[in-house]
């Protein structure tokens, strides 16, 4: 038997919309944008998504919380989400009292919710992945761990032969099939078992979408052949995030990265907006270029898989 009664100081509520959480929590996410960029980007996303009548997949779990402190008059204390499309369907986590990590994971097994991969800001997501561990007699392992990084002063590295450019529909597909190899190269880059491909939630239309918003830029070498991808997230709460960034295998150890990061930065903060990204705390060579042109170490994060009856849940990206 577990003691699975609520915790005094803290409540939880749960939230089956993005406009109902949003209209909560939306003073609390503004507080640090750049550490919310995630959960933030990801609810204005299916908001904005249901507003122009987008209908959403509702055979996987979706739901956002807000975590308040009983003892100070209801004040939110902690936010998170449920929302991911692809297995295992991963809570993601922001900081909040470890009591409430505790309490969440408890609230869930409670009534009978399977999780099997918790993501978000540290200490938070591994104090919920280790009680839900403990609750359903299973294995906590870490898959992956990254860190926030925030551009302070800029500084721009030596440019390689080519130039930026904005996709084009042109582009749509390449771009697409770059999205569906960055997570399976970053696992393989890290050391990592290649993960599976199901983790890319975007198809031709959402690909598209992003093109037109201008947000996408490759970067085409002196032969116009185009060798690397960037994208910038739509900014919520004044901040936009880089990501993904990917050069085609061929074409590593150019300064591909380093020259299309740092310019499409620079466009996106002349925008007025404040700029980040995450990188693989196991991928030195990314932490390295963000770094040297003028990325600030925020905070880590990892992504948690809790192993069960001696099979390791697949593991998923912020």
């Amino acid at each position: 038997m577990f003691d699975l009664q609520p915790n005094p100081e803290y409540g939880l509520e749960f939230y089956d919309g993005p406009a109902a959480f949003l209209s909560v929590a939306d003073g609390y996410l503004a507080l640090d944008p750049v550490l919310n960029t995630v959960l933030a980007t990801s609810t204005e996303r299916v908001r904005d998504d249901e507003l122009e009548g987008i209908i959403c997949d509702e055979s996987f779990p979706r739901w956002w919380l807000v975590v308040r402190s009983v003892g100070t008059g209801g004040e939110v204390v902690g936010v998170a989400m449920r929302t991911a499309p692809f297995e295992p369907h991963p809570l993601y986590l922001l900081p909040m009292p470890d009591q409430a990590a505790r309490g969440l994971a408890r609230s869930l097994f409670e009534r009978g919710e399977l999780v099997e991969g918790i993501n978000g800001a540290l200490p938070a997501a591994r104090i919920c992945a280790e009680e839900m561990g403990r609750l359903v007699g299973g294995q906590v392992e870490i898959h992956q761990g990254v860190r926030l990084f925030e551009l302070g002063d800029l500084s721009a590295p030596p440019l390689p032969a080519g130039h930026l450019r904005l996709a084009e529909p042109k582009d749509t597909e390449l771009t697409l099939a770059w999205f569906q190899a960055f997570m399976g190269d970053a696992d393989e880059q890290a050391g990592r078992l290649r993960g599976p491909e199901n983790h890319v939630v975007e198809d031709l239309t959402t690909i598209r979408r992003r093109i037109d918003q201008g947000r996408v830029w490759f970067w085409e070498d002196a032969a116009g052949e185009r060798v690397h991808l960037t994208q910038s997230s739509a900014p919520a709460y004044g901040v936009s995030r880089i990501g993904p960034v990917y050069t085609a295998p061929a074409h590593r150890g150019h300064g591909y990265a380093s020259a299309a990061v740092a310019e499409v930065s620079r466009r996106v903060r002349g925008s007025g907006v404040r700029v980040c990204l995450f990188a693989d705390l196991a991928n030195p060579t990314s932490n390295k270029i963000y770094e040297a042109i003028g990325y600030r170490r925020l905070v880590d994060l990892a992504n948690f898989v809790i192993r069960r009856d001696g099979q390791t849940a697949a593991g998923s990206s912020i």
